[in-house]
């Protein structure tokens, strides 16, 4: 038996694939800094939310814009790389747990200054 679900396996193993798509295969200059932070793919495998978070703010909603279009490529991609019977379908979306940890850090460094 292995030490963690199936879903967990393919989504580590979509999370890079996608990471190297990105990276290595689109081509469009309007991309900035993009990291693929964690995949949650579905107990079915149907659907993988791609978490990705994006260095400039200001870039943040034309790559969301440049990924969303580019789905069905990263998708054909996947399906090249991967021996699945089916490919998940892909969800990007914006991982802001980066902002709220460091929020949280200054909020913390504020109470302790405040001693």
């Amino acid at each position: 038996m292995h030490p963690y679900k199936r879903s967990k396996r393919v989504g580590d193993l979509i999370k890079e694939e996608i990471s190297e798509i990105i990276m290595r295969r689109l081509k469009d200059p309007r991309i900035g800094f993009v990291t693929v932070t964690d995949v949650s793919v579905t107990e079915d495998l149907r659907l993988a939310r791609v978490y990705v978070s994006v260095l400039k703010e200001e870039e943040r909603e034309q790559t969301m814009e440049i990924l969303r279009s580019a789905r069905a490529y990263v998708r054909s991609e996947l399906a090249r790389r991967l021996r699945m019977k089916v490919i998940p379908d892909i969800e990007f979306r914006i991982d802001t747990s980066i902002e709220y940890g460091s929020r949280i850090d200054k909020l913390l460094k504020e109470i302790k200054s405040g001693d």
